[in-house]
Order: structure tokens, then sequence, then C-alpha cells
């Protein structure tokens, strides 16, 4: 393999167990390594530190290993495995109504830069390095030798996730089977998921304790659901009892699939749906609800952008809260990594004082435990969100 060999005093990061080494913590390569290369990573003093996946950029090594390995067979069959037994841990993997969890998230898992998903019988790999891309048939390979007759499909979404240069030679499709769609199922809900044609893998898992605890509240009470994308939680406010629920969208695609996965729960006469963009519908609608979700696309995607965000949140927040009930109640998200949940709260608060409006924190809320957080990479801890209670 390859070395990268760190400055002085550059390795305690490495030895904290932090999956990142930045370029400028480099003091040379023996080699000359492309992107997607195994590296083995050394100490200014020439120790083994980690083994991991090159690539050039400010992320210069994303480490898979702390202990030496060839990245070979045995190591990804390891590694799925130990993914496997945690889910098992945590009560997803067999759960009574619900066949889709996320396997692999990325650092939590300790490999960066692979996200995998399950939907029944179907994984859908996303690629967010080259490493991880240049390593899909040992992928594969383990994902049939560690779920066995749990899998029938396998689809690779790696294209919009990977670097623009190098996903322009890159394509989509499948690795195992041939199905481009299937249903998932979520606390007894259904939801028809697209992983060839839908956002990300095709379903946003990472809110599913969120939409559970919506049902908490929602019987009887009239709902919207902004940036509803494919209903997840117009479908769970309904499935509780809501009265009505209005689901509001730019995309015309995200509202049919809406619809579609509204009629396969059978709760049609309930719903309406807005094609519209969600700024614009608050202004100019004058109508007000027991409970608004207010669930946006990331802000801000780098630092650069943080302030921006922040005051876009804060706008979208102030005119959500002018049309809830006195009494109701604000599900507000932030998947926006470089926001931080004190950020997040100073902007709600921000937006609080705009719009007049006395609430209580009643939850603060999260990212689910299939999308676990490693104790050494707190970066990967980026949904926030809160349950308000408006006065």
């Amino acid at each position: 393999m390859h070395k990268v060999i760190l400055r002085a005093k550059r390795a305690a990061a490495v030895l904290r167990f932090h999956p990142w080494i930045f370029s400028g913590a480099i003091q040379k390569i023996e080699g000359d390594p492309i992107d997607g290369d195994p590296v083995e990573v050394f100490s200014h003093q020439g120790r083994y530190l980690a083994t991991g996946h090159y690539q050039d950029g400010s992320i210069m090594v994303r480490i898979c290993s702390f202990t030496a390995t060839d990245l070979g067979a045995a190591f990804w069959e390891d590694k799925l495995q130990q993914a496997l037994n945690y889910r098992k841990a945590i009560g997803i993997l067999d759960q009574k109504g619900t066949n889709c969890y996320r396997l692999i998230h990325a650092e939590g898992d300790g490999l960066p830069g692979l996200i995998i998903d399950i939907y029944d019988k179907t994984a859908v790999v996303q690629c967010h390095s080259i490493g991880m891309y240049r390593s899909l048939d040992l992928i594969k390979a383990a994902l049939q030798k560690v779920l066995g007759e749990r899998l029938d499909t396998i689809f690779n979404k790696s294209a919009e996730a990977l670097p623009q240069a190098f996903a322009l030679q890159v394509d989509n499709g499948h690795l195992l089977g041939s199905k481009d769609s299937g249903i998932a199922e979520e606390h007894s809900a259904q939801y028809r998921v697209n992983w060839k044609e839908g956002q990300k893998t095709g379903f946003f898992l990472d809110q599913r304790d969120n939409r559970w605890l919506l049902q908490k509240y929602a019987k009887g009470k009239t709902v919207l659901n902004t940036f509803c994308y494919t209903g997840g939680f117009s479908v769970a406010a309904l499935q509780a009892g809501a009265k009505q629920v209005d689901s509001v969208d730019v995309s015309a695609k995200a509202m049919v699939l809406t619809e579609e996965n509204i009629a396969l729960n059978n709760s049609a006469e309930r719903h309406q749906s807005h094609t519209a963009d969600v700024m614009k519908f608050l202004k100019e609608s004058s109508k007000t609800y027991d409970i608004l979700v207010v669930d946006p696309p990331a802000f801000a995607k780098n630092l650069k952008k943080r302030h921006n965000a922040v005051q876009g949140y804060k706008r979208l927040n102030a005119l959500a809260m002018k049309h809830v009930e006195p009494g109701g109640l604000l599900f507000t998200f932030s998947c926006s990594q470089v926001i931080s949940k004190q950020l997040f709260q100073d902007t709600i608060l921000a937006a609080a004082i705009e719009a007049g409006r006395k609430m209580k924190i009643m939850h603060h809320l999260s990212q689910p435990a299939d999308h676990p957080v490693s104790l050494f990479h707190p970066e990967g801890s980026y949904l926030k969100g809160l349950v308000l209670y408006l006065e």
C-alpha cells in the first residue's frame, strides 16, 4: 500500500479514533496514489495508525480501520456483520410492521463515505467517496454473504453523491436483481419507494422516530406537512387518525408520490395536496392548523453558507408559526450538519420573537438509532429538531 506520513504532533486526532485526515496534517506521501486507493497512515515517528481510502481534497484520507488490514473480502464481511448485529441489538431488524432500516451509516458504522439502506429485500448502496465506489464489488459480495436470503436486489445509487468530475463516468444501476421500486413498511404504514428515481436512496428513513412521535399527537387534529416529499409525515398523521392533512411540496413528482402513498394507506378522503413553493404557500394562505411540520432540505452544506441558512430557517419558521393555532404544535427540523443543535434552537427563538409567539419546548429530536453517531465523530449528528407548544 501507499503510505501517508503525518506531520509532527498531528497524530492525536487519529489516536482518538477520528476518521478523517485533512490535507494540512500530512507531511508526505510515499508512492503515487490515485483517488480511491487504499493507504496506510503513519505517525511522524513511523508508528502505524490506520488504513483508509485516499482522495485528493480537504479530507485526504477517510479511515476504515485502526488496525492493519488489506481492506479485502474478510474486512467487508466483518464490518457488515458488525453493523447487522447492531441493528439486531436495537430491535430494528425484525421489528413487526417495519421492513426498512439503515444498515450502514458512514462514519457511524466505521465506513466513511458509505450509506446502505434496506427496503425489505433490497439494499440501496450510495457511495460518497471514490474509495467506496471502487470497493463496490467487495461490498456487493459481503452484502450477499451477510444478508443471505434477506437480500434479492442491490441497487447502486452513487452518481448523485460522488465528486462531480468523477461522477461523470458513473452510472447508477443494479448490482443484483432488477427491481426499481418496492413497498417499504414503517410502523405498519406502507410507502412506495423508488430507489432509481427518488431522492437519496428513495425515502428519508432518518425521520422514522419523529413520524412515530407525531402519531402520538395527531388524532383528531388538522395537520400541515410542508416540504412533504413522499408524504411520510402525512401518512403517519393520517394513520393516527388526523382529521385533515394538507401536504405541500414544490415538486409535482413528489406530490404524485405523496398521493400514491396516501392511497396505499386508504386515507385519501382526509388529505389534500398542494404543489407549491412552501414560502409562497405560507404567505398566501390564511388557514391555521393544530400541528405544522417544517422539514426542509439542507439550507447549508458548508460553513460559508451557514449565515444565509440561519436567516432562511428564521424566516421560514417565523412564517410557519403564524399558521399554528394557540395550543398547537410545531415540529421543526434542520438536516444541515453545519447548523449545531444550539444554533438551531437559537434560530427558532429568533423566529418566535419575530412572530410574536410564546412557546415551550416539548421534545428535542434527532436521527434514529440505525443512523448511529460515533462518539469519536460528533460531526455525524446532522439531524436536529424541536417539538414546540405554541400558546
